[in-house]
């Protein structure tokens, strides 16, 4: 198979590399934070973001009330930058999750967060940005220049930031061990694109589906809906499992085009019910899973070759979504580098 040329592949295949360099680089940045965090007695966060940086916040409501028993609300920011009525903030541990740093509305949340009193973070690319500037703390990705409009090596990058984080937050020396692994399963989810290219020609005249994820990857589920309406232009609606059934799982008929996103975990034979379902249905099919009984009811499943534990896998259960993006995006002729309609920095106010 012919590889495509564009940006947007470089930075998918770049992954692994940019991972392992991030959990060596940044760990001890991490823990200087957490110990911070610690020492302030935070009781609760407030998450800024937007676009895919909000998909990376999603997977640290999941992370941080788990690993930490935090309680992690999703900041508003026009209430702090039209509405001028922030919220109380001042025992809060306020991070911006943003990979330019540049976005007016998010800065805005992190500069109100540091008026009164809270902890604040910045997890960025831009080391020296708006967002960087505003916060208390910064921790820096370090992946390199993106380039594509499309996130994508920022995306894990957040989720690796935000994953060293929150384990040096517990002390959780095993868990930190787990993360290391990750590189080496991202790097096994890139074999799946030779499958997912084949798969993309099928799909070439799709024009809407839903994408189905739930507890850590729920936030997996939002991110490859991004991919598809962004790069493909594809009408994607992300569900968790749950919601999915309390009404939109009507418009479910013979052929529709499903995403599933169900590794091993908690939340597994949830989602494979509501696969099974959905298969009796004749939907049309597309599984991420490393479990054989999720990918037997495919139409198209897709192995994750590396199994990960659960609190681990939207990292590589999201490389099978960008590639589909990616190959989807190819097939029916578009430039996946230059998506209509958008810029690398979108300045929201």
């Amino acid at each position: 198979m012919a590889r495509s040329p564009s940006r947007l592949s470089q930075e998918i295949r770049e992954q692994p590399e940019v991972l392992a360099r991030l959990l060596d680089e940044q760990s001890e940045t991490a823990a200087r934070i957490a110990a911070a965090i610690r020492e302030r007695d935070v009781c609760y966060a407030v998450f800024a973001a937007r676009g895919t940086s909000d998909n990376a916040a999603r997977y640290a409501q999941y992370l941080f009330g788990a690993l930490n028993r935090m309680q992690v609300a999703l900041a508003t920011p026009s209430l702090f930058s039209i509405y001028n009525t922030p919220t109380r903030l001042r025992e809060a541990l306020v991070l911006g999750v943003s990979q330019s740093g540049q976005t007016p509305d998010i800065v805005s949340v992190v500069e109100e967060g540091r008026r009164q009193d809270a902890l604040t973070v910045a997890v960025t690319n831009a080391p020296d940005g708006p967002l960087a500037q505003a916060a208390e703390f910064v921790l820096p990705l370090a992946v390199g220049e993106e380039s594509a409009v499309a996130a994508t090596k920022t995306y894990t990058g957040q989720l690796a930031a935000l994953a060293l984080l929150a384990t040096h937050l517990a002390r959780d020396d095993q868990r930190l061990e787990e993360l290391r692994r990750v590189p080496e399963a991202v790097e096994a989810a890139l074999t799946l694109e030779e499958p997912i290219a084949h798969a993309a020609q099928r799909y070439a005249h799709v024009e809407e589906c839903v994408v189905i994820g739930r507890g850590y990857n729920y936030a997996t589920a939002h991110e490859i809906a991004l991919k598809l309406k962004e790069l493909a232009y594809v009408v994607a609606e992300p569900y968790s499992s749950a919601d999915f059934r309390h009404g939109p799982v009507a418009i479910v008929e013979r052929g529709f085009p499903v995403v599933v996103v169900a590794p091993q975990g908690e939340v597994y034979e949830d989602v494979l019910a509501l696969t099974e379902k959905l298969a009796d249905r004749d939907a049309e099919l597309m599984v991420i899973s490393d479990r054989d009984a999720a990918l037997e009811v495919a139409r198209v499943p897709l192995r994750l070759p590396v199994p990960l534990p659960e609190w681990l896998s939207p990292f590589s259960s999201i490389v099978p979504g960008q590639l589909l993006a990616l190959h989807a995006t190819l097939a029916k002729g578009y430039d996946p580098d230059h998506p209509r309609g958008l810029t690398k920095v979108t300045r929201t106010t």
